[in-house]
């Protein structure tokens, strides 16, 4: 066979392969703390309320700083955002799983946040640049997507597999090694970015503090709630003060000359449905695990290794159709009607889930919706990314993946916040199991909807046919 031909794809394949690792780690880190928080909060004096800020403090820091990570990446370069990110996220891993008391492993779960924070928009406009829009980029985030929950289905089993045999601080220790072997991978297959002479010159440093301040408190205001309250200042105030000044950001960005977050973007009806429904799906998706980890841990008694086994179906159909059938259902019927379909589908997922959830069942009563949930909930992950990304010029990718990822984190610590308020509301066992039931219906109705407000998309007129490359869509035209 002939070399020179094949070595362009096989470049790009391994360029794909390091960004889909890359969400992998993001994965994993996310899903894996989930079966050690009983062994976290034990260890370090964590409460049954406050032990939600081992996950709380990584969703306050991914998400108070993923719009200046988004405009960094356009203004600084992805592949310099991607290393940086990378290696906060090792180090603040490494710390983590160091920590002496809550208030340590808190800040170390934020400092990561701050590294997801750059890596998740970088990632994400590596593949929107990389990639062609149509078919060619329909494959990349299926690929990344397969990734994604590779990572949920690891994350479960080697939670449970590290905490039962060497300890909660290993699922921190873990990302150590990944982190590294990512970036020495990235020096050699990420192109070098080009050289930025203004600097930081023209980032709208006001536009980033309003930003930053303000999601931090939006977030940091949801996570609060279930502990100290709604009508404390950490919950209303908080979030009061968070809203007030994302307000006072569309004001700024409306007359500043190079904005932080360009407003035609949140004038664009795609992006905006995109990044409503984005937050349904991780609000929905954030309190699901926790519903499934709580009626597993407290109501059954699983072990955290068993608790993770028992995700494991879920998350491997999930690769599945995110890398198989989500790429052909956008190929034959577009982003709108195949987002629909995989919310509404995982909607259903769910109230199967909850249906199998009585106090004597177990690892079989939660096949059926554990499957559902699964394939639909690929569907809509990869359909999401893709119709964020759609009709975006390029040097305006890492922004629009920001807000995009910003509602996904606003949506995941929002959804937390409520459904551990609402599944914690009885305290003896068959109240918990009352709770979870509660907090799962109304997770399954909550995401069925989603699956109606992505209808809001425009038509898909520009979907492709299975096998074909598209043009790139056309876009609109952007003042320098």
């Amino acid at each position: 066979m002939e070399q020179a031909p094949s070595r362009p794809p096989t470049r790009a394949g391994l360029r794909l392969a390091l960004l889909a690792f890359t969400q992998l780690i993001v994965a994993l880190d996310y899903n894996i703390v989930y079966v050690a928080l009983p062994d976290v909060a034990g260890a370090l004096g964590f409460t049954a309320a406050s032990v939600q800020w081992v996950v709380s403090a990584y969703a306050v820091g991914l998400g108070g700083l993923l719009l200046f990570g988004g405009r960094a990446v356009d203004r600084l370069g992805p592949r310099r955002m991607f290393m940086l990110g990378l290696a906060l996220y090792g180090v603040a891993s490494l710390a983590g799983g160091l920590a002496p008391d809550a208030g340590v492993l808190i800040a170390a779960r934020a400092v990561q946040g701050v590294g997801g924070a750059l890596l998740t928009p970088a990632t994400l406009a590596l593949i929107y640049r990389g990639f062609a829009e149509g078919p060619e980029r329909n494959r990349a985030l299926g690929a990344w997507g397969m990734a994604g929950s590779a990572g949920l289905a690891a994350g479960s089993l080697l939670g449970g597999v590290l905490t039962n045999y060497l300890g909660w601080e290993w699922v921190f220790f873990v990302n150590v090694p990944l982190a590294l072997g990512a970036a020495l991978a990235a020096l050699r297959l990420l192109a070098t970015d080009p050289p930025r002479v203004s600097g930081f010159g023209g980032f709208d440093l006001p536009g980033a503090l309003l930003a930053t301040a303000g999601s931090v408190l939006l977030v940091l205001g949801l996570a609060s709630g279930p502990e100290h309250g709604w009508g404390s200042l950490r919950g209303a105030g908080a979030l009061t003060a968070g809203t007030a000044l994302l307000g006072a950001l569309l004001v700024v960005e409306s007359r500043t000359r190079d904005p932080l977050v360009p407003p035609r973007l949140l004038r664009n009806r795609g992006l905006a449905t995109t990044m409503a429904v984005i937050a349904v799906f991780q609000g929905t998706l954030g309190g699901g695990y926790y519903v499934l980890t709580s009626y597993l841990q407290p109501v059954l008694g699983y072990s955290a290794l068993e608790a993770g086994l028992t995700f494991l179906p879920l998350t491997v159909v999930c690769m599945a159709a995110a890398l198989k059938i989500a790429p052909a259902m956008l190929g034959r019927w577009g982003v709108r009607t195949t987002l629909s379909i995989g919310m509404l589908g995982a909607g259903a997922g769910i109230a199967v889930l909850v249906a199998g959830m009585p106090a004597e069942g177990g690892f079989w009563t939660l096949m059926p919706g554990s499957l559902i949930w699964g394939v639909f909930g690929g569907v809509a992950f990869v359909a999401l990314f893709a119709s964020a990304g759609a009709g975006i010029t390029p040097h305006e990718q890492g922004v629009a993946s920001g807000l995009a990822s910003t509602a996904k984190e606003v949506g995941g610590a929002m959804g937390l916040a409520v459904f551990v308020a609402v599944a914690t509301a009885g305290r003896a066992t068959p109240g918990l199991l009352d709770g979870l039931h509660t907090a799962g219906w109304a997770a399954a109705a909550v995401t069925a909807a989603g699956g109606l407000i992505a209808l809001a998309l425009k038509s898909d007129a520009a979907k492709t046919a299975p096998g074909k490359e598209s043009d790139p869509a056309p876009v609109e035209e952007v003042a320098p």
